[in-house]
């Protein structure tokens, strides 16, 4: 089975890498890449005469491009083909995808990804969405890219891996948040701690040990006390969708909802909200109000 993979960022690439060390014939496409190694398609056009009906497309694209990726390859694909969305697409995309793709008897499967820049080297959590038939044909590709040969599983039908890596990225939040708070709890804390010793002794089979705990090591050996980090906290939609999912089903997630808001609150700089509520102390209680230019006087 020959591979395309479509996207070659620091995941895509990654996987385009990780395939072909295993011996698996792969080949790129991206507007833009430094990946020399891996060869590459000058145009979507030549899938229809690279690709056989066996073959296997992998999507690693925002899924903002999806949809215009796969107008792009529709009149190139052939019945039996299986394609790959393995970003972070929203699980009812993902099933509108399949649908649309099922008339022209091409397959789609929604992947899951988990590893980030280490999957290349140590393997990757693959969470699979669709048709079994189509998870059995590329189980040999997901084998060679997970986490030591078995971090993969068909989760069930159409949109069923994308919801799982949804909730995943939603309790990816909460945790993250968590250690956010307990370090500052630490730092502010009269002990003067070496926070990267801390991180360290957190993993040495302490309850809360994990991959996590470990990058929070790394972070503090990289940025030291973190005092040149920008407090902006980016998302890309998982969160978001974990909580409207959860509104959606009744289903109480307030600590993944707090961290999401969270992130929001990281980037307001002097926030009208804060503004209102030193105003409104001042006016029940004529507490003191700081204004702008105060801190120069």
């Amino acid at each position: 089975m020959k591979v395309l993979v479509v996207g070659l960022g620091r995941m895509g690439g990654g996987i385009a890498k990780r395939l072909k060390s295993n011996g698996v014939q792969v080949f790129g496409y991206a507007r833009h890449s430094r990946i020399e190694d891996i060869p590459r398609l000058k145009d979507l056009s030549e899938v229809e005469s690279l690709l056989s009906e066996e073959d296997l497309i992998w999507l690693m694209v925002p899924h903002e491009a999806v949809d215009e990726v796969l107008d792009h390859l529709m009149p190139y694909l052939k019945a039996g083909q299986i394609v790959v969305d393995g970003g972070n697409s929203f699980y009812r995309d993902s099933q509108r995808r399949y649908h649309k793709l099922k008339e022209r008897g091409v397959y789609f499967l929604d992947v899951g990804v988990s590893g980030g820049v280490y999957g290349e080297e140590k393997g990757y959590c693959l969470m699979i969405g669709g048709d079994e038939e189509a998870f059995n044909r590329a189980r040999d590709v997901f084998r060679v890219l997970s986490y030591g040969g078995v971090g993969y599983a068909y989760l069930g039908p159409s949109g069923a891996g994308h919801f799982a890596k949804m909730v995943h990225n939603g309790i990816e939040y909460a945790m993250m948040q968590a250690i956010g708070e307990g370090f500052e709890l630490l730092k502010e804390s009269e002990f003067n701690y070496d926070l990267e010793k801390v991180a360290w002794i957190y993993n040495q089979g302490s309850v809360i040990r994990s991959w996590l705990m470990e990058l929070t090591q790394k972070v503090f050996e990289d940025f030291g006390n973190l005092e040149n980090v920008k407090a902006y906290v980016e998302d890309t939609g998982e969160g978001r969708w974990t909580v409207l999912e959860a509104i959606r089903l009744s289903v109480p997630v307030p600590t993944i909802a707090d961290a999401l808001f969270m992130r929001f609150r990281s980037r307001q700089e002097n926030s009208f909200r804060d503004r209102l509520l030193a105003a409104l102390r001042y006016e029940f209680g004529r507490h003191e109000v700081k204004k702008s230019g105060d801190e120069g006087t």
